[in-house]
């Protein structure tokens, strides 16, 4: 039934800063932008929504929709990211890029299965690039998610 991700949307505070950030640093490319002058009821309104490609040609929107209030915080990695996968030969290059854009940043962190680097988007979102690691994961002994699950409840 479900095929893939279509796109993941996110608020934004200012959708030019969002371009900069997904469009020339990440280089994702803005495929769609229009403005939402009317909700399917009816309501006037003012939003404008931005849509960034990825080669699987699923997407990562955003809405900038200065009339209605949200609260932009800079989220913690439990709480809410978006992670990509990349190449492992693109990880230093991207933080060395950050670096001399002053976008923050940190990692290379070794996750076992992958390796990560982090950088915070203008809105305050954590953006991973996880690149699987080069030695083959074992999967043999990989824990039953559903037991995992279950085990967690009753403690």
């Amino acid at each position: 039934m479900i095929e893939r991700l279509h796109h993941a949307a996110y608020r934004c505070q200012d959708s030019e800063a969002t371009r900069s950030f997904y469009e020339d640093f990440l280089g994702l490319p803005l495929t769609d932008a229009f403005v939402i002058s009317e909700t399917q009821t009816g309501r006037k309104t003012s939003v404008l929504h931005l849509f960034f490609g990825l080669p699987d040609g699923s997407s990562i929107a955003f809405f900038e929709a200065p009339e209605q209030p949200f609260d932009f915080v800079d989220q913690h990695d439990f709480d809410l990211h978006i992670a990509l996968k990349v190449p492992q030969a693109s990880l230093t290059p991207m933080l060395d890029l950050a670096a001399r854009q002053g976008i923050a940043h940190r990692g290379v962190s070794d996750h076992g299965f992958i390796h990560s680097v982090y950088f915070r988007d203008p809105n305050g979102y954590l953006v991973e690039l996880a690149a699987d690691a080069e030695a083959a994961r074992d999967l043999s002994d990989k824990n039953d998610p559903h037991e995992v699950l279950a085990d967690w409840r009753r403690n």
